[in-house]
């Protein structure tokens, strides 16, 4: 009996970790894409004058922010959850990486991140970004195990 309540609660706090990650990406992503779409305008222009993304800027002005939107709707619902998370590392990973590419193969640096985000500098946003990977990380194994365990 003492075995099965000390299992229970473990379940929990894996629950209760997983919950409070996906809140802080849902938090996160619609904090970045409403401020994306509130300066509409601001964000164009900055993703137009980057080195890497100029081509796609047009595109990736809509498609950023909604993919954002997309994602912190899925992570609150529990059967999209588990494919969400993948979906949050996966787009946090592509922030890196161009926060990455950015700081090390360019001179040019500009930001069209929203908010409180544009208030970081370069390494500070990288640190931010590898933080949030970690966490997603995190939460997928978690999340893993938990699944696991209902289906035993």
């Amino acid at each position: 009996m003492e075995n099965q309540i000390t299992l229970q609660k473990r379940f929990i706090n894996k629950k209760l970790v997983v919950d409070l990650i996906c809140y802080a990406f849902f938090i996160l992503f619609l904090y970045a894409s409403t401020s994306k779409l509130i300066d509409y305008e601001k964000s164009e222009l900055q993703m137009s004058k980057s080195p890497i993304i100029t081509d796609f800027a047009f595109i990736l002005v809509w498609l950023v922010p909604l993919t954002e939107i997309a994602i912190a709707i899925m992570l609150m619902i529990s059967r999209t959850r588990r494919f969400a998370l993948y979906a949050s590392l996966g787009l946090m990973s592509l922030f890196t990486a161009y926060i990455i590419a950015i700081l090390y193969f360019t001179d040019n640096i500009p930001c069209s991140c929203g908010g409180v985000l544009e208030k970081m500098s370069w390494d500070q946003h990288l640190i931010f970004n590898i933080v949030f990977m970690c966490l997603g990380i995190t939460a997928i194994l978690l999340q893993t195990k938990i699944y696991e365990k209902k289906m035993d």
